[in-house]
Parts: structure tokens; C-alpha cells; sequence
């Protein structure tokens, strides 16, 4: 509406053409009628310069015959020159008289009656009077009477009206058409050429304003019109250009903003644009689809090893691998950092569905060949389906996320379905959030000991600290439930700075009662990456008043990968201090002998999952005695952790480890059952 009012016909009275025919009419009208009042006014002034010199004239003429009647005293003869005067049409009344005067002949008659005189007689007044003195000249200049004349002014006046008419007509006439030539001027010359550029702006597309340009008018190549055209196509054409480079950042900014710009994939938002047309295509059809998030496990420790540049590269060759699964799957995304969604179309039971879970999980769990190194990855699946678990694009893929970060939580490279309880469980998650945090104020949390045997002299030699919380609704709660909880909102940082305080007042309250017994305390990474980590440490210990080979720090080596850097510098530390440090969980993570070179360590322990299948599974069999020997050759204390069974701690012995703990010998104890065992077992203090 607003483009079709910009672009209608301008109405004659408001077109240039007519403002300037008005204006030149109106200055030529007036500048015609002041020239011709002045011409009039001029006229005017020879008209009764025109009288005055007739009448002096006419006075002349007669002056010698009357003179010459005055000094006969003849009245006939003066009367005969009166009569000659009144010949003229404009004497009214003329006289002759005598010096003393006597009037010696005399005539008049009434004035004439014109149409013009309502107006002449205020210019020239109803009439004028003249007189001449009568002389004789020889033999001397006597003085006989005086010669009057009264000049009516109508005859003049009248031919002066006429005159002066023709005048303001002809002034009038010559305004007029001089304004019509002006007029003419001005169109062919500015009004014309300015409505021809007008029809061409609004031609002109404002869309694309470069692609036509103005014509020059004719005739004006060089003078202002053709100067301002030019300009005008310049200030198009730079228009034209601005457009294409706002459109252009228009679509970087889009595409920025629905498009992850490492991988190329679609991003959060554009995502959840194609969630909810797959929920319309999905009711129209009554049809079933899933949302898969997939969540790359320990992408960070990965990130951290192979460096960012290659961690990038990973995410891109991922992404890849990803979009050649085309088995009914309508789009990828990358939802942010190490975490990517796809749907997948036409679900007619939850058998299909996992079958192709399993099958990405194959295929997406093949080692990666990052620049001639392969990188082994694994990922953990969270499926939510529509209509079943949601009906809203959003919630749907709020809980695919849910059922992901809450399957990794428990294990790695699996999948899992969400259920209807996830709900309540992360409401419950977050509720044991809210109570961790108040733990160590409400004094729940307390230490149990598990004994560390030395499997030659079958003596403790020391004990591994296990925090334990006592929830006062639910009782006691697994450490595999709380303390990721406490790693993931930073508690870990308190709670673990509580084990320590605890763990080293333990060891001075035993030494106290004639016991001194080597305690293992577990360590975070979110502790590992404290830069005043190591000086905070040896601050408790002394604070306890203990011998620093009493305490020994366990590490995981996913801990310390995290920030290498960090952990050799902080271990060191300890290490210059007689702290000794242990790995973790040897196994499970990297186990690369390069950060084993680097770090103060003394001791690797084998995580329980390898020895719970021993001489059952020919891997982790493998894996234990390759560990024991990696052991052995670096010189390090070896300890396997969850030895259940005589049959397990026979092979441990017989292929060279020297340390076990676990339920063979006794479950996590408190401290006053801890010395008990020690007593009943008879083992000597260290």
C-alpha cells in the first residue's frame, strides 16, 4: 500500500509545472501591471505637459489681436477673438480685461460630460486656468490688461484614458506572454527532463536499484540535471553494492546462527525447527520417529592428549560418519561441544530402533585415522521417542539429552532408552544435590577403611580411605551415586578437602594409640587442578602433626590427563615432601608409559573390573598380568583392588603382585575395626 502510494501520478496542482506556471504568472502579472502604472503615471505627466504647452500656445496665437481690441477698447474685436479661442473644444471660458479689471469680453460654457471624468478629474483636476498680460511693445512696454483662459480638461483627459487603457492592457498582454514563454522554458528545460528522471526512479527496483540506471536528459549532459543523474546512479549503484553485503552478512549471520561452523551441521535451534516438522509430518502420517543424542565419552581427556586443533578434527571426521548413516535418518546436528542429534524417521517398534543404535554404535565407535594416527572413541546414546515419551519438539529432545548425560553416568559406550521415571530420577539427583551440599555440616559423611595386605608376608600394610554418606531419609548412599553428583557442581572440592582433614587426624589418633598405618586417600580432578593444591596438603599434614610416609594420594589417570601440566608439578611437589602417589584404576584409562615417566608415581593399582573376570576372560587375564609386568619393569608396586576369591590371590601372587585388598580379606571397616583386624591377623605394625 505504502509502495503503491509512493508510486501514483502527482496531481496537476501539485506539479512542479503548475507551481511554476503560478509563480511565473503571478510575478508577471505583477511586474506588467507596476510598468504599466508607471507608464501611466508617465503618461499622465505628458498629458499635462501636452495642456500646458497648448494653452501657452493658444495664448501666443491670440495675444497681439487682443491686445490690440484692449488698447482700441473695441469689444467687438475682443469678442470676435473669444470666439476664435472657443474653436477649440477645451476652452470653457475665456475673457479679456482691462487693466483695472474690467472685464471688456467674456465667454463661456458648461463642462463636458465623459465617461472618464470620475477618474481623470482626480489626475488633472475638472479644469485649468491660464492668463497672459497684454503689451504693446513700442515706444514703450505699457501694460493693457490681461488675456484669460479656462482649459477644460475632459477632451485630454478622455484621450488619456484611452491611451492609458491600451497601455495596461498591452502590459498585461506582454506579462501573459512572457509567462507562457517562461513557462515553456522552464518545462522543456528543468520540469520535462525532472518527471522523465521521476518515471525512471520508479522503475527503478528497490530490491536491486544497481541493475538499472538513470538516462541523462537530453541536452543536459553537462550542466546540473546530468551531474545529479550521475550522482544519483553512483549513490544507486552504491546502494546496490551495500545491499548485496548486508544480504550477504545477513546469511553468514544465519548461517552462523543455525549452522555449527566447525562441522557444517545444523545447531540447536535450527534442530528443533526440524523436530517439530517431523511432529507435524509424524500426526498427519500417525507415525512414530526418534531423537538420538549422542554424546562423544571422555571427549575432554581426548582433547586434552591429542591437543585441540586434532580434538576439532575428531569432531569433524565424526560428524562425517555420522551423516553416512542415511538408514531412514532425516538430519544431523551438533547440539555444542561433544554432543550431536540426529532423528530418525518411520519407527514402527523399539526393536528397530535399537537395532540401529547398535549399528551406530559400530560404525561410530571404529577408531579415527587423525592424521595417520588412529584414535579409538566411544559413545553413549540417550533415545527419546515421539508420541511416547513427548509431544513437544523441545521436550523431546530435552530428554534424549536427559536419558544421554544420565546413561553416562552409569557406563560408556552404550545406549539407552528414556523411561518415565527419568523425570523423577533427575528430580532425585537434584534433590541429593541440594542434601550433599549440607552434608559435611550435618555431619553425615564419614571414612571406612579397607586393609591393603601385602600378599607374601600376608601382613596390612596400610589401608585405602572410602568416603561413605549417610543420608538421614535413604539411609547410606552408594559413592557411585554421590560423588559424581559432587564432581559435576564442584562439592568434590570441599567434600575432598574434608577426607584429607579426616584421613590425617585417623592416622594421628592411631599413632597415638601405638599404630602407624599408611592411609590411601583418593583424589579428584577437579582437586588436581588447584594450582595451591600441593602446598594446601602438606599444610593439613603438618597441621595433624603426622609423618608425610603416612599419607599416599591415588590419582586416576583420567584425573590428571585432564591437566597434566598441572599434576606433575603438583605431585612433584608431594613427592619432594616423601608423599607417595598411586594410579587409580590402572587400565580404564590411557595407560600410556609417557605420563608414567613424567609423574612421581610408586604404585599402580588394577582396577577390580579386571580382576572380578580373572582366569574367567582371557582379556582381562591379559590385561592383568601385562599390568603386573609393566609394573614389575618400571619398579612399581603393584596392587590389585576387589580380590574376592583364594583362587584370584593365588594367581596374583604367582605372576608377581605384591599388594591386593578387597573382600578376601575384609570389607571397608571403621577405624576402631580396622586395628581389631590387624590384632586378629596377628600383623606387625610398619
Amino acid at each position: 500500500m505504502v509502495q503503491e502510494k509512493q508510486n501514483a501520478p502527482v496531481k496537476w496542482r501539485h506539479s512542479l509545472s503548475a507551481k511554476l506556471m503560478n509563480w511565473v504568472l503571478f510575478t508577471a502579472l505583477a511586474v506588467g501591471v507596476l510598468l504599466s502604472i508607471g507608464q501611466i503615471i508617465f503618461e499622465s505627466m505628458r498629458a499635462v505637459e501636452e495642456m500646458d504647452n497648448e494653452a501657452r500656445q493658444t495664448l501666443a496665437i491670440v495675444r497681439d489681436p487682443a491686445t490690440q481690441a484692449v488698447y482700441s477698447i473695441d469689444p467687438d474685436l475682443a469678442q470676435q477673438v473669444l470666439e476664435g479661442l472657443f474653436e477649440k473644444p477645451s476652452i470653457r471660458y475665456a475673457a479679456i480685461s482691462h487693466p483695472n479689471q474690467t472685464t471688456l469680453a467674456e465667454l463661456s460654457k458648461p463642462l463636458l460630460e465623459t465617461q472618464s471624468r470620475w477618474m481623470t478629474d482626480a489626475i488633472f483636476g475638472k479644469e485649468r486656468e491660464y492668463a497672459i498680460s497684454l503689451f504693446r511693445p513700442t515706444p514703450q512696454p505699457t501694460y493693457y490688461g490681461e488675456l484669460k483662459i479656462v482649459v477644460d480638461t475632459a477632451p485630454k483627459s478622455a484621450l488619456f484614458f484611452e491611451r492609458s487603457i491600451l497601455i495596461f492592457m498591452t502590459g498585461l498582454l506582454r506579462a501573459l506572454l512572457l509567462a507562457f514563454v517562461l513557462h515553456l522554458v522552464y518545462h522543456f528545460l528543468l520540469t520535462a527532463p525532472l518527471k522523465a528522471i521521476i518515471n525512471s526512479l520508479l522503475r527503478i527496483n528497490p530490491a536491486e536499484p544497481g541493475l538499472q540506471s538513470l538516462p541523462v536528459p537530453r541536452q543536459h549532459e553537462k550542466d546540473e540535471l546530468g551531474s545529479w543523474v550521475r550522482a544519483a546512479n553512483s549513490l544507486l549503484q552504491s546502494i546496490e553494492e551495500h545491499q548485496q553485503k548486508r544480504q550477504a552478512a545477513e546469511a553468514r549471520i544465519i548461517k552462523l546462527s543455525q549452522y555449527d561452523s566447525l562441522t557444517g551441521l545444523p545447531t540447536r535451534s535450527l534442530f528443533t525447527n526440524y523436530i517439530a516438522a517431523a511432529v507435524d509430518d509424524s500426526e498427519a502420517l500417525n507415525q512414530k520417529f526418534a531423537v538420538f543424542c549422542v554424546g562423544i565419552d571422555d571427549f575432554k581427556s581426548i582433547n586434552e592428549q591429542l591437543g585441540y586443533s586434532q580434538g576439532d578434527k575428531l569432531l569433524q571426521a565424526f560428524a562425517e560418519r555420522l551423516l553416512s548413516q542415511r538408514d531412514g535418518v532425516h538430519t544431523v546436528c551438533r547440539l555444542g561441544g561433544d554432543q550431536f542429534a540426529l532423528i530418525l524417521f518411520n519407527v514402527s517398534s523399539s526393536y528397530r530402533v535399537a537395532a540401529f543404535a547398535e549399528s551406530l554404535l559400530r560404525e561410530i565407535s571404529r577408531p579415527f585415522e587423525i592424521e595417520e594416527q588412529l584414535t579409538p572413541v566411544s559413545c553413549t546414546i540417550g533415545i527419546a521417542i515421539y508420541p511416547d515419551d513427548a509431544r513437544d519438539a523441545e521436550k523431546i529432545l530435552q530428554k534424549a539429552e536427559q536419558t544421554m548425560m544420565l546413561a553416562k553416568s552409569v557406563a560408556n559406550n552404550h545406549f539407552q532408552f528414556y523411561v518415565a521415571s527419568l523425570d523423577s530420577e533427575i528430580r532425585e539427583r537434584k534433590k541429593l544435590e541440594k542434601d550433599l551440599s549440607k552434608a559435611i555440616q550435618n555431619d553425615e559423611l564419614f571414612l571406612v577403611y579397607q586393609p591393603q595386605i601385602d600378599l607374601n608376608s600376608k601382613q596390612v600394610v596400610g589401608c585405602e580411605a572410602l568416603l561413605r554418606w549417610r543420608h538421614p531419609e535413604r539411609g547410606l548412599v552408594p559413592p557411585d551415586v554421590f560423588i559424581p553428583i559432587a564432581e559435576a557442581n564442584e562439592t568434590i572440592l570441599e567434600i575432598g578437602d574434608w577426607v584429607l582433614h579426616e584421613a590425617c587426624a585417623q592416622v594421628n589418633q592411631w599413632r597415638n594409640q601405638g599404630f602407624n598405618i599408611k592411609v590411601a586417600i583418593n583424589l579428584s580432578a577437579n582437586q588436581l587442578r588447584q594450582k595451591e593444591f600441593a602446598p594446601h596438603v602438606l599444610k593439613i599434614i603438618e597441621s595433624r602433626q603426622i609423618p608425610t610416609s603416612l599419607i599416599e594420594l591415588e590419582v586416576t589417570e583420567t584425573s590428571f590427563m585432564e591437566n597434566l601440566n598441572q599434576a606433575i608439578t603438583s605431585l612433584r611437589h608431594l613427592s619432594e615432601f616423601g608423599i607417595q602417589c598411586a594410579v587409580d584404576d590402572f587400565g580404564t584409562g590411557y595407560s600410556s608409559l609417557s605420563y608414567l615417566k613424567q609423574l612421581p608415581i610408586r604404585k599402580i593399582k588394577i582396577d577390580k573390573q579386571f580382576v572380578r573376570d580373572l582366569m574367567k576372560d582371557e582379556d582381562d587375564t591379559q590385561i592383568v598380568h601385562a599390568i603386573i609386568q609393566l609394573g614389575k619393569s618400571l619398579r612399581l608396586d603393584v596392587i590389585a583392588e576387589g580380590v574376592e576369591t583364594p583362587r584370584q590371590e593365588r594367581f596374583l601372587k604367582h605372576d608377581g603382585c605384591t599388594l591386593a585388598q578387597g573382600y578376601y580379606y575384609s570389607k571397608p571397616v571403621p577405624p576402631d575395626e580396622l586395628i581389631e583386624f590387624m590384632k586378629v591377623s596377628h600383623a606387625p605394625q610398619t
